[in-house]
């Protein structure tokens, strides 16, 4: 897959399935099929077990307490609930690429990434906590296949260690993402205009991993330059689910899919030509016309010329220049005035 061209030719849209199958292969395969009947472009797991992301401990370290949906859970409970079992992968990954979505997942360690080479994924999504594992980064960049990398979590130095990161293992296939890993986030800490600074600071594709509520962000993102939208989907908000609070159901996530493509026509291109419509419209515009009949040799005055719709006659701006000079023939009122009425 070369999903940089893919991104050169529209918005790339992921459906990131998180907790939501709540363990539940058939729950993951129901969720798929809403994916693409939602419209986006790619289902994405996340590939890790308990073990592999921490380790069984009470210990203060390890209990949530950062204000957080989670808050009172210990990091391997919380994973233990949320994981994806890996042997669903090959199923999960038949069924969609069966049904024209882009696969692939975000490997939360070394193991993770070998088992996902082995499964043939077409990229890498690096998680925000993660983008401080330079070495996992150096691992997944080595596979030489296009790195997502979510900044949630990262100062501008952070980010820019986990480029060079990249580019270190000769892969410059990088898409940076503006995160904030706040769940749900506040709209006033998204800082949607640091997406085309991004862009620019590490000239870089850059898009958004967005979880705030609802679809305005994602397609503000859009509108300022994201190429890849990413949100986190759930079948329904009845699924008790770690994540449902700030996953979008099918009828949300389908709102959002068809308002990105409506922004992505209307931005178009740099242009000031005048479309087939708006030559037509240009017809109601303003111009010179004669409003009361006039005699031959009679002076054009503000009161027998004015500038009204429609736009056939003289244009407005000769207003001054047709002033006090005089009616070659006589004109009705009405008349669209012309040069060739003025003598």
């Amino acid at each position: 897959m070369d999903l940089f061209r893919l991104l050169r030719n529209r918005v790339f849209i992921v459906a990131e399935v998180s907790a939501n199958h709540r363990q539940d292969i058939n729950l993951a395969k129901d969720t798929i099929y809403a994916i693409k009947e939602s419209g986006a472009d790619a289902v994405k797991l996340q590939t890790y077990t308990p073990d592999t992301m921490t380790i069984n401990s009470n210990n203060d370290d390890f209990i949530i307490k950062q204000g957080t949906l989670w808050d009172g859970k210990t990091f391997y409970e919380l994973y233990k609930e949320a994981y994806t079992p890996w042997e669903w992968h090959y199923e999960l990954k038949e069924l969609a690429e069966k049904l024209g979505l882009i696969f692939f997942s975000t490997p939360f360690d070394k193991s993770a990434v070998d088992f996902l080479e082995k499964l043939d994924v077409p990229a890498y999504k690096v998680a925000s906590p993660e983008i401080l594992d330079i070495p996992l980064i150096e691992y997944i960049a080595s596979k030489g296949k296009p790195v997502i990398i979510s900044t949630g979590i990262a100062t501008l130095g952070d980010i820019e260690e986990a480029v060079n990161a990249c580019k270190r293992m000769g892969n410059d296939q990088i898409i940076l993402l503006k995160c904030v890993s706040a769940y749900p986030t506040p709209l006033e800490e998204v800082n949607l205009k640091t997406i085309p600074n991004m862009a620019e600071t590490f000239g870089c594709i850059v898009g958004i991993s967005d979880h705030t509520l609802g679809i305005s962000v994602p397609i503000a993102a859009v509108a300022l330059g994201a190429r890849l939208i990413e949100k986190h989907f759930i079948l329904s908000k009845d699924i008790d689910s770690p994540d449902k609070e700030f996953s979008l159901t099918p009828g949300e996530f389908k709102e959002m899919v068809k308002a990105v493509r409506e922004v992505e026509k209307a931005l178009g291109k740099v242009s000031y030509e005048l479309t087939d419509g708006m030559k037509k419209s240009r017809e109601f515009a303003r111009s010179l016309y004669v409003v009361r009949d006039m005699k031959k040799g009679e002076v054009f005055t503000e009161q027998n010329v004015r500038s009204i719709r429609p736009g056939y006659g003289l244009h407005p701006k000769y207003l001054k220049d047709v002033l006090g000079r005089k009616a070659k023939k006589d004109i009705k009122k009405g008349t669209p005035l012309s040069w060739e009425l003025i003598d």
